[in-house]
């Protein structure tokens, strides 16, 4: 009997082994939405939005520092990559920014065909005086004759005029900054120029003479007086007494 019984099991277990076993089945259910956090980019271009707005690293700006004359005002800082001129998506490219810079042909469309120029000229160590200031500015009608160093910050101003780091200093538009009252006045009378006076600029780069064209108060949040130029001009800047939102802008263009 037990070798009938072992015969048996054997039979049984070679008929276990050759039976075909069938796969399991199932299913999985997708992850609902954001399962695992909701995106971190949003590539939506909603319809108020420009879509063809540059607001990549190319038109970055560092923010002046904090407390200093023009930390509030809007676009106002240096440039996170300086060798980008404004335009560089247009064709501006790479470039250097000393002396002008001279863009391709364009076509507007109305028939007229030819280039646009921005001066500017950078900042180089070679051009401060062994004093520490760029240049010396003159306006012979309100007695004035400051130096004017580069930065618009308040100890800046302790000394002279100061230069908007983010402007050129020969090419194209200048734009310099002064008080008008406490221990230093330098631009006290600004407000009072004409149309017609003449200011010098001297630098290591030469002498300029210009001759004033406006004078206004502007909102304080109002940028376009610093914006690069084709033309040689001057742009100086001063508070306006017990306006706080406002600034007197004198505009000079060279003679």
């Amino acid at each position: 009997m037990k070798w009938k019984a072992l015969c048996l099991t054997a039979v049984l277990l070679a008929a276990a082994c050759i039976t075909p076993v069938g796969a399991l089945e199932y299913t999985m259910d997708a992850p609902d939405d954001y399962l695992f956090a909701r995106p971190t980019s949003d590539d939506t271009i909603y319809e108020w939005e420009d879509p063809n707005v540059d607001r990549s690293k190319n038109v970055a700006l560092v923010p002046p520092g904090f407390g200093t004359p023009t930390s509030y005002l809007p676009g106002s800082g240096t440039a996170l990559t300086p060798n980008l001129v404004p335009g560089a998506l247009d064709g501006g490219g790479l470039v250097s920014q000393v002396g002008v810079v001279t863009y391709p042909t364009v076509d507007t469309g109305s028939g007229w065909t030819g280039t646009t120029s921005t001066g500017w000229t950078d900042v180089t160590s070679d051009l401060y005086y062994s004093g520490g200031y760029l240049g010396t500015l003159k306006i012979p009608s309100i007695d004035l004759s400051v130096k004017v160093y580069q930065g618009t910050d308040s100890s800046t101003l302790m000394k002279g005029a100061g230069h908007f780091k983010d402007t050129s200093i020969w090419d194209g538009n200048v734009c310099i900054a002064g008080h008008n009252r406490g221990v230093r006045d330098d631009f006290g009378d600004l407000h009072t120029l004409d149309p017609g006076d003449t200011i010098t600029w001297t630098t290591k780069l030469g002498t300029r003479t210009y001759e004033v064209v406006s004078v206004e108060k502007v909102l304080e949040t109002d940028t376009s007086g610093i914006a690069a130029t084709t033309d040689n001009r001057l742009t100086l800047f001063t508070c306006v007494r017990d306006q706080r939102a406002y600034r007197w802008q004198v505009q000079a263009v060279e003679v």
